[in-house]
């Protein structure tokens, strides 16, 4: 075996409190940025393994935590996180393995009530203990008392100048970030732990229909931004709103907020992809500018 894999198995075993010796390695489909294999054990124990070929551990540091966080609310059902670490001028993540099949009746109900008690898990102020990525682009999260100047300075300000570097000036874009406040009349955001990047690439369901979440982006922040980009690929259907709305129904102005959050994602995946997101972009900063002036 080579000394990448041997090296996790030994920490693998450190940090389960079992000795775990690799009996195969099963490459799994997965996103752009990291590599993902299960490792099966002799025991018959298996372990879901995320690896890059970058030697720094921060991402997967803020995945660990991200896990961590959630999967200690009790809330909804996450991987849970075992052993982050480095080696071969690799780094990598160890995780729970769960094994997924297909929603069922009842299932997209479940994940919104369940989200919306993670939503209800809260924290005297904005942001998060630690900086993260929302895909690979950093998100910084410093503690803040004030949701719209956190809103306008570290995420949409943040990616805005982005796209600048990008070759992107986007019209309009320094009258919204100067008008967000109307968009909030009337409605005080509280510091709710959310997932962060809630697209329909990141819930599954176990074999018996319970709803799964993982590579989370987390921070305390307004739950509507959660939604930004839950409504932009679809995969959510109307009994998952219903099942939110039954625990927590969401606040009046809420479509009139929503473009904001979904702006912040668009932007993300035209830093991240191209051109193809600038016209929605442009979209959204005109119709959320006629709509706070």
């Amino acid at each position: 075996m080579n000394p990448f894999y041997r090296a996790i198995a030994h920490e693998i075993s450190e940090a389960s409190g079992k000795a775990f010796e690799i009996k195969s390695i099963s490459h799994l489909g997965g996103g752009c940025i990291n590599e993902t294999v299960k490792l099966s054990g002799t025991d018959g124990s298996a372990w879901f393994l995320k690896s890059n070929t970058s030697a720094d551990t921060s991402v997967f540091a803020a995945e660990f935590d991200g896990l961590g966080a959630m999967a200690a609310t009790n809330t909804i059902r996450v991987p849970k996180p075992l052993v982050i670490g480095e080696a071969e001028g690799q780094a990598w993540l160890a995780m729970e393995l769960l094994a997924l099949g297909s929603a069922r009746a009842g299932s997209q109900e479940q994940l919104g009530r369940q989200l919306a008690e993670l939503h209800r898990v809260e924290q005297p102020h904005f942001g998060w203990h630690r900086d993260n990525t929302i895909g690979s682009t950093p998100q910084r999260n410093p503690k803040s008392n004030d949701w719209i100047e956190f809103w306008r300075d570290r995420r949409l300000g943040f990616q805005l100048e982005l796209a600048a570097q990008n070759g992107a000036r986007f019209s309009h874009a320094d009258e919204l970030q100067e008008n967000l406040e109307p968009l909030f009349d009337g409605y005080e955001p509280r510091p709710s732990l959310l997932h962060g990047d809630l697209w329909s690439g990141n819930i599954g369901f176990l074999t018996d229909g319970q709803p799964v979440i993982f590579d989370p982006a987390c921070y305390f922040g307004d739950r509507e931004a959660e939604f930004g980009i839950i409504v932009m690929f679809g995969g959510f259907t109307q009994d998952f709103h219903s099942g939110y709305n039954e625990v927590w129904p969401l606040d009046d102005g809420f479509e009139r907020r929503l473009p904001l959050y979904e702006l912040y994602h668009t932007l993300n995946h035209f830093n991240l992809f191209g051109s193809n997101y600038a016209a929605g972009c442009q979209r959204l900063i005109n119709r959320l500018v006629a709509t706070a002036t």
